[in-house]
């Protein structure tokens, strides 16, 4: 007499999916860059089936390969898809070492980009591009790519994205620059409130701060002020036109769908103030913000704690009802 089958439940619990790295050329940079790809456990069972997909974004210098080799994405997705959460796949796209995933200021040329852009011991090769459009890169060519070459589901309601630090800053701002590309973004301890970064004649704003935090932030802001002049400006208007709240505030008047948003951050990160400070924006505007605080700082101790939070809120939001 054969013994019976596995149970769905065991068999679910061993079921592992798959990482795969791939290349796509951007017409938006004018560069080959790399994409790091989770397929859940029944991709390669199940062909006829199409999936949601979920955007997770690296913070600066960083790589695509973050999330999978330092965040553990791929067997927090297998303990969770084992527990009942919607399968999803994951894409991880190389967003360079210091582009916050935006249209940079101004053109550099190689000269400025190996001085400004790179960090310590980077490769210009990799982190320097001919066209620095990094918004219609994520939002257009990876997107297109993605759903090109896998079977997802193409459509906006199926799709979102997250990120870390200059990660959580791009997912916020591409879901609200692009509203009808992304549904939902999630950030865990985004820059969300860069107009602090902002050099006094750009209309900075200075958020409250313990005296530490203060010379902290300080230190911060002058190590990096050319690279985010580069990057974001040198005057108000070019600061504003990137600024989560304002591109939040601005949906709200243009009566667009706004995506559904979460954030989080730990108690001791040092912009800590600055998620406060996006979280109250959003209430003042009336916008949904789902917002969390943790223990913790800026480190991949935190964002592996949570990166599980912020893939069962995007999965309950992306899944088919």
């Amino acid at each position: 007499m054969a013994m019976p089958g596995p149970s769905r439940a065991v068999a679910q619990a061993t079921a592992r999916g798959r990482v795969v790295t791939d290349t796509l050329w951007s017409q938006a940079l004018a560069a080959r860059k790399t994409l790091v790809v989770y397929l859940p456990p029944s991709y390669s069972t199940d062909a006829r089936r199409r999936y949601p997909v979920a955007y997770y974004l690296h913070g600066a210098t960083g790589s695509e390969t973050d999330w999978t080799g330092r965040g553990n994405l791929a067997q927090v997705m297998d303990s969770l898809v084992a527990r009942g959460m919607p399968e999803m796949i994951v894409a991880m796209p190389d967003g360079d070492a210091y582009s916050y995933y935006t249209t940079y200021n101004i053109l550099l040329d190689a000269a400025g980009c190996r001085r400004l852009m790179l960090p310590p011991g980077g490769n210009a090769e990799h982190d320097c591009v001919a066209w620095p459009h990094y918004d219609d890169y994520i939002a257009y060519d990876v997107v297109r790519h993605v759903d090109a070459r896998y079977r997802t589901e193409p459509e906006r309601s199926r799709r979102g994205i997250a990120g870390l630090s200059m990660g959580g800053y791009g997912a916020v701002t591409l879901a609200l620059r692009y509203p009808r590309i992304f549904a939902a973004a999630a950030s865990h301890s985004g820059v969300l409130w860069p107009l602090e970064l902002a050099p006094g004649s750009a209309g900075g704003q200075q958020l409250s701060r313990v005296s530490t935090d203060s010379a902290a932030f300080a230190r911060y802001r002058g190590a990096n002020a050319t690279r985010y002049a580069a990057v974001f400006g040198a005057d108000s208007a070019s600061w504003r036109a990137r600024d989560p709240a304002t591109m939040a505030r601005s949906l709200v008047s243009r009566g667009d769908a706004l995506p559904a948003l979460y954030a989080d951050c730990a108690t001791e990160d040092l912009f800590l103030p600055e998620n406060r400070a996006f979280r109250d924006a959003m209430a003042a505007a009336g916008v949904p913000l789902e917002y969390r605080e943790w223990p913790g700082g800026h480190t991949w101790e935190y964002w592996r704690a949570h990166v599980g939070d912020s893939l069962r809120w995007l999965a309950a939001r992306l899944a088919r009802p």
